[in-house]
């Protein structure tokens, strides 16, 4: 929120430096994050860490001049010479300003024109270059003419990116006076926070201000004039949902012309970021940024004609099956059945609370304006600016809540703004449909649960005084207080929560900085480890240590994108997902039931930036239980690996590519440092992977998951380089229910270890798998590592043969063995692989 220094002086009596008050505001809970002075000198002395950024308007340099004759230039005819007093002489400014055009060649003005003066020497910002570049004026001729000074456009004086036109102030603007000193302002730009909608506004700001430096609200008066045309013979209102649409106000302005409205008025919505339009308009922008009220105006006639001459009956209501409308941005909008929408008895006029339709804008031919003020419920009004992907400053505010006493207040507000800026005449009285009035909360607190939330003792007295200043009805009893909430809030909540909210407040007037610090009295909990954290950093750092980078992506996803690590032709079947009631996006409407998805997308996007690419992700995913309301949520690990496996240089001669066995080289050093001894790679086949290069890890009786080369069908779905992709989908929270909590750890051995070969023919169903238990079973504990060296497969062996050869490592702790201990191993070992898998074992040559 853009707060403007002088609006926020006319509710409350500020003499703080700018500096103290951006302080004070950031205690009150309305964090100021930066402040953009406007022709005021940057503030000297306390660095708060707050950035001031602006123009300073020199009060020598800059100053209100009077223009008394506009004419035209002698050698140049976009150019006019203008007749100006700047309070100290009469000078002849040259200027180029389009807004001065209508007046050229008319000599003597029927109203001198008032506008912001720059002297020879000032320094502003150029207006014709991009960006805000500084230049200082200097004396120059301009096709014959001598200029040395100008007159400002807002570009040129850090107002505003308008440089069209120079700036013509109000009539009643002094000139002579420095220009700092008529208009110079400072604009806070505050962090609202979601339960402080009733701060996002100039009144409410005020509100806390004056509370915090226990002054007196200067809050505007809203009564509305008599007289006029009766209101109730003009228009009439029904509300069908009492839920959505609490409360429902309109006021009626007859006889208006819109026009430019005031400069200050342009001025002031300018600097807090809104756009000035025409006087109608303004008028509720302004009373939004001033009361926190969002109005809209509709054009009184339109709404009489689509009603056939009658007088117009205003209907809310959600919108009937079909129903479209056409919003001020000129997009036809196709409607969801919850869509609060404002109707008449001939459609829709207006999307509730968000923005209204362009067939009943008001325009520049408008004479008869009805104005809306209302209240909205905050959720509904979420549903649909997430639904149609629509934010304005009128749903920012609903979106929160706005109280529904706002919008009485904001439409008489309103009505004053309108009359006095665009003429006309309010009829008598206000429309107002407020079917079930809002109760405010009453909340009781003693001074026992102040101290104990705050570690300070207050009175009673004085916290009901405290909170009195922010319009709380407070009364005493003994150490008791009960306070109401006042009717512009709606964060307070009943019981032990608003109890919290309401020792806030107590906090925030008392003064966060006046609370000393105190030490805990309980001790500190026991530490315990975290079972799971511990796990998942294991996990990281191992596969960190072997190159491996972690994503982490999503846990919301589409249906569509789940099905891409499947071949077109081998969809699953109908998956069920935990889906999202009010989705940010349509490709984030469910949770993920699957990692290794987002991992091949991330790889996917990724690829092309590196020769090799190595991912992987931890993390849950969400698997619906019948007639559960909460899934199972089983921690996975997936990873992804494509590219070279070293990278290029000047003696590699042929790259080589990532292949299975790099992927399962990970996974089985993964296994080693969660200790998991006894695993299996088992050939087999899924959907995602390529048949003939997919295995099954299983631990025991336990399926893990799968890894290998993803199907060339899979690879079609995504935009992969051709270098093979590798993954694994792993159960990790299974995984890591076979990691022992403890395991021993044995000292190196300093007995030289005796290394051979062994060699032999096997049934090609075989698996190394097989071989290698028989081995470590038959050589006991001497036997420390197998290792397979060598496959072949030829006509020598014959058919339906392979040949392989493992190296063993034999090493005792305590000697050093000889050929004899090893031969006596080696003996058994082949009787055994004979005996259990009819091995046929071969000599040496």
């Amino acid at each position: 929120m853009e707060l403007v220094y002088s609006w926020l002086k006319e509710y409350v009596d500020v003499n703080l430096p700018i500096v103290d008050l951006a302080h004070s505001l950031t205690m009150l809970g309305m964090e100021v994050e930066k402040v953009r002075l406007v022709g005021l000198p940057k503030p000297e002395g306390k660095n708060t860490g707050i950035t001031f950024h602006g123009l300073a308007w020199d009060p020598e340099k800059f100053v209100v001049a009077r223009v008394d004759k506009v004419m035209p230039h002698p050698n140049a005819d976009r150019l006019v010479l203008c007749q100006l007093f700047d309070g100290k002489e009469e000078l002849t400014v040259l200027t180029g300003a389009p807004n001065l055009f209508p007046y050229k060649g008319k000599g003597q003005l029927d109203q001198p024109l008032k506008v912001a003066y720059a002297r020879e020497g000032a320094k502003l910002y150029d207006g014709h270059k991009p960006g805000h570049v500084l230049t200082t004026l200097k004396r120059m001729k301009i096709r014959g003419v001598e200029s040395f000074s100008m007159i400002c456009s807002e570009k040129e004086l850090g107002i505003s990116e308008e440089h069209e036109g120079v700036i013509i102030l109000d009539n009643t603007a002094p000139e002579g006076t420095p220009l700092v000193d008529y208009m110079g302002d400072a604009v806070f730009e505050i962090a609202i926070l979601p339960n402080m909608v009733h701060c996002a506004n100039v009144i409410g700001v005020a509100r806390e201000v004056a509370a915090y430096l226990n002054k007196p609200l200067k809050f505007p008066d809203t009564a509305l004039p008599a007289g006029g045309t009766p209101i109730k013979e003009k228009i009439s209102i029904e509300i069908t949902n009492n839920e959505l649409n609490t409360r429902f106000v309109v006021g009626l302005l007859q006889g208006v012309k819109a026009q430019p409205s005031p400069y200050w008025v342009r001025y002031r919505l300018q600097l807090a970021g809104m756009r000035p339009i025409n006087s109608i308009v303004d008028a509720t922008n302004y009373v939004m940024l001033e009361a926190g009220e969002p109005l809209h105006a509709f054009d009184y006639d339109i709404l009489v004609k689509r009603a056939g001459g009658k007088s117009p009956t205003i209907i809310t209501r959600t919108p009937k099956k079909g129903e479209k409308i056409i919003t001020l941005d000129e997009v036809e909008r196709e409607l969801d059945d919850f869509t609060e929408l404002v109707c008449d008895t001939s459609g829709p006029l207006s999307l509730a609370g968000v923005m209204g339709g362009l067939e009943s804008e008001v325009s520049d031919q408008t004479t008869n304006v009805l104005l809306e003020g209302a209240s909205w419920n905050f959720i509904n009004i979420r549903k649909t600016v997430a639904s149609q992907r629509l934010k304005s400053e009128a749903s920012y505010r609903f979106a929160r809540n706005v109280h529904p006493a706002l919008a009485e207040t904001g439409v008489r507000l309103g009505l004053q703004r309108m009359t006095a800026w665009s003429g006309g005449e309010i009829a008598d009285g206000l429309a107002d449909v407020y079917p079930t009035p809002r109760v405010d909360p009453i909340v009781t607190i003693s001074e026992a649960d102040v101290e104990r939330l705050l570690g300070v003792h207050i009175k009673a007295k004085k916290i009901a005084a405290l909170l009195e200043r922010l319009e709380f009805k407070c009364t005493v009893k003994n150490d008791l207080v009960n306070a109401q909430s006042p009717a512009y809030r709606t964060d307070i909540g009943e019981a032990v929560i608003g109890k919290a909210d309401v020792i806030e407040e107590v906090a925030r007037l008392y003064g966060f900085d006046k609370i000393p610090p105190t030490r805990l009295q309980a001790e500190l909990p026991p530490q315990r480890g975290n079972t799971a954290e511990e796990r998942d950093r294991l996990v990281q750092d191992t596969l960190a240590s072997l190159g491996l980078q972690e994503v982490i992506s999503y846990r919301l996803t589409s249906p569509e994108a789940e099905q891409r690590p499947y071949p077109a032709d081998s969809q699953p079947e109908t998956l069920h997902y935990v889906e999202i009631q009010n989705p940010i996006s349509v490709d984030k409407r469910v949770l993920r039931r699957s990692l290794l998805a987002s991992v091949l997308e991330a790889l996917e996007r990724n690829i092309r930036q590196r020769e090799r690419l190595t991912l992987f992700e931890i993390g849950p995913v969400f698997l619906p239980k019948k007639e559960e309301l909460l899934p199972n949520e089983p921690f996975r690990l997936a990873v992804a690996l494509s590219g070279l496996r070293h990278p290029n240089a000047w003696d590699t001669k042929t790259p080589v590519n990532l292949d299975f066995f790099d992927l399962k080289g990970i996974i089985e050093a993964l296994l080693q440092a969660l200790h998991i001894d006894e695993y299996t790679f088992v050939i087999d086949s899924h959907a995602s992977f390529h048949p003939g290069k997919c295995a099954l890890l299983t631990i025991g009786k336990e399926k893990i998951g799968w890894l290998g080369e993803l199907h060339p069908k899979v690879i079609e779905n995504y935009g992969f380089l051709e270098a093979p992709v590798l993954a694994a989908d792993l159960d990790l929270e299974l995984l890591c229910t076979f990691s022992p909590k403890d395991f021993i750890a044995a000292p190196l051995a300093v007995y030289p270890p005796i290394i051979e070969d062994l060699a032999m023919i096997v049934p090609e169903e075989t698996s190394s798998a097989e071989i290698e238990k028989v081995i470590y079973a038959s050589g006991g504990f001497l036997l420390k590592q197998v290792e397979l060296f060598d496959i072949f497969r030829g006509e020598q062996i014959g058919e339906g043969k392979k040949s392989t050869a493992y190296r063993l490592t034999y090493q005792a702790p305590n000697r050093t063995l000889t050929d004899k201990d090893v031969g006596k191993l080696r003996v058994r070992i082949i009787k055994q692989l004979e005996k259990e898998l009819n091995a046929k074992v071969r000599k040496a040559d």
